[in-house]
């Protein structure tokens, strides 16, 4: 199914027509799930570990985010430290605190507290006692189990090619700048290849979206000179400005694939069994911070705590925040209730939840909302413009090819949270 999918090229007609509303609603939801998991971390401590133990856990946890989330700023420091260092430090902000805290209960009298570390295998076979093998002999499986494994296969058709679409659009918004194309289609390929690979050694499939986070995302971000021209008393003149872009290069998802291969493969299994589950926890919540921070839906609550008298102006033709207000109010509603699913047993169908979303922007709430109002708000995720500068365009006598191309459309100021 991935494959047909990839062979369709369905991400040109399936996420031409998602606006950035879903792609912020699935963000948050990934930062709270990031949030939960973390708790979730601490509570198998405090049900494992000693009283001492347990608040260390929770030290140990709050201090991995805290220090990654200091060093994360360290391309502010300026000027201290070399430019490299600085850059170093802010890359690997996260590894450097993860290698701190995995340290740290080694030292002094840390030493002698008891402490919960991640489980690893001791030699390089399956888990479950009963098999022998990774391999797993799929034809001499019943028909019927075949048959019935279709469903479960749909369901994560779907849960991997809408979180991989998704997560790929969150990290090339316009924040980053990027200049070269999604390979969206070869994206799912690779996933086509991974998930065969993992039924047929009888593993959980796993999609390795670390690649296409945010948090690698902002990692790769750096400051460049571009050379604008701008006209000044009739002049043409070259301005130059600084302009935040990232690295878009192969060589730091290559790494991280790579170092998951290595750490998957004794003797390194042991080196990743020494990690406290504290830290783990600690990791989640930089994780989640880091998604958030840079998700609109956090800007436009801090409008709800701001008062009218503090809050920036809105362009002439929005009549107020009272429409903004409710708008985000809604985003959160609908996120909260999407996280309470994955609480359940339907957890494995919140994707279908988050496609829903898609109707409802494009059919309902342009009946609810004024259509400046949407216009300010929210746009396309992956082209220009919004669905009603397409309305526009289409009333003024475009197509609705050029239409779906911004054909005429000046360039869009950014939401907020977006510069």
């Amino acid at each position: 199914m991935h494959f047909l999918l990839a062979l369709l090229n369905a991400h040109d007609w399936t996420m031409r027509h998602v606006t950035t509303f879903s792609t912020e609603v699935f963000s948050l939801l990934n930062s709270i799930i990031y949030f939960h998991k973390a708790v979730q971390e601490l509570q198998r401590a405090h049900a494992d570990l000693s009283l001492a133990a347990f608040l260390y856990a929770v030290i140990g946890a709050i201090g991995t985010m805290l220090v990654a989330i200091f060093l994360s700023t360290a391309e502010k420091w300026k000027p201290l430290f070399h430019r490299y260092i600085r850059m170093g430090l802010s890359e690997y902000a996260a590894a450097i605190s993860i290698v701190v805290f995995v340290g740290m209960p080694h030292v002094g009298e840390l030493a002698s507290l008891d402490r919960s570390t991640l489980h690893v295998s001791t030699s390089f076979r399956p888990s479950d006692p009963e098999r022998a093998a990774f391999f797993v002999r799929f034809w001499h499986l019943p028909i019927a189990w075949v048959s019935a494994a279709l469903v479960p296969g749909f369901i994560i058709t779907v849960l991997f090619f809408f979180d991989h679409e998704v997560s790929s659009i969150i990290c090339t918004i316009d924040r980053y700048s990027t200049k070269k194309p999604g390979g969206f289609a070869w994206d799912i390929v690779l996933l086509v290849m991974t998930t065969g690979l993992c039924g047929v050694l009888g593993i959980p499939p796993a999609n390795g979206l670390l690649p296409q986070a945010p948090l690698h995302s902002e990692s790769l971000m750096h400051s460049e000179q571009e050379e604008i021209l701008i006209c000044v008393d009739g002049e043409e003149k070259v301005e130059s400005r600084d302009v935040k872009r990232v690295y878009e290069q192969r060589w730091s998802a290559f790494l991280h694939a790579g170092a998951i291969l290595l750490f998957v493969s004794p003797p390194f299994q042991h080196v990743l069994g020494l990690t406290p589950t504290s830290v783990l926890a600690g990791l989640f919540m930089f994780m989640g911070e880091q998604s958030l921070s840079v998700n609109p839906i956090l800007y436009r609550f801090s409008y709800l705590l701001t008062p009218l008298s503090e809050l920036p102006a809105l362009p002439l033709d929005v009549k107020g925040y009272r429409g903004v207000h409710t708008y985000t109010i809604v985003q959160i509603v609908i996120t909260v209730i999407i996280f309470i699913v994955t609480l359940t047993k339907a957890a494995p169908a919140f994707p279908v939840l988050i496609i829903i979303l898609v109707p409802i922007r494009l059919l309902l709430m342009n009946k609810l909302w004024h259509r400046e109002t949407l216009r300010f708000v929210d746009a396309w995720a992956c082209r220009r413009g919004t669905p009603e500068d397409d309305k526009d365009l289409l009333a003024s006598g475009f197509s609705e090819k050029d239409a779906g191309a911004g054909a005429g459309l000046p360039e869009r100021m950014p939401p907020p949270g977006d510069v």
